[in-house]
């Protein structure tokens, strides 16, 4: 009897579980989306991810060329500058080649417009943050010197420049060229 009464419990149980299993199942399949409206969205949610992924590369590929046109005409604006310093020079040369006159007359003319487009060449480095070296009297510094030879000098003392055959620029902090110079190796003995 004890065996039968378990029986029917165990048969309560499993049609009672059974019942619950299909009520459950009945409950999943009403609450389970479409498996088109999934599939639609899966679709559209690609089709998104493909534009995003094209407008980035369509920005990285606009931003090198942006940047290529950029180093390509970096010095332009230097360039269209530096005409104006081959006009002055043109210039002055027209003055020194006019036929006739006092040849003193024309080569002080000469001299003055040179001298006047040296003076607009240097304001216009000095724009774009290029600046001389001043070295003559100062210790020598091989970071933005490069000594030519050495000489005697008593008035000069040791290590120090003397002379500038050449003179040297920085651009903006760093060197752009470095100035040639003749070093002081201290007094005659």
């Amino acid at each position: 009897m004890t065996d039968e009464k378990n029986n029917s419990d165990l048969e309560q149980e499993s049609s009672g579980e059974q019942e619950e299993l299909e009520n459950g199942q009945a409950e999943i399949t009403d609450e389970e989306p479409d498996i088109e409206t999934l599939l639609q969205e899966l679709e559209e949610t690609r089709e998104r991810m493909l534009r995003v992924a094209a407008d980035a590369d369509n920005f990285k590929k606009r931003m090198e060329r942006d940047k290529e046109k950029h180093l390509k005409y970096a010095g332009e604006n230097i360039l269209r500058e530096l005409l104006g310093t081959v006009d002055n020079l043109d210039r002055a040369l027209e003055q020194g080649s006019v036929e006739g006159g006092d040849p003193q007359q024309k080569l002080e003319a000469l001299l003055a417009g040179v001298d006047l487009t040296r003076k607009g060449l240097a304001s216009m480095l000095e724009r774009f943050n290029v600046k001389p070296i001043e070295v003559v009297g100062k210790p020598f510094n091989p970071e933005e010197m490069d000594a030519l030879t050495m000489e005697a000098n008593d008035e000069v003392p040791a290590n120090h420049v003397v002379q500038e055959f050449a003179k040297g620029f920085t651009f903006k902090d760093r060197v752009l060229r470095h100035a040639q110079v003749v070093v002081s190796s201290g007094p005659a003995e």
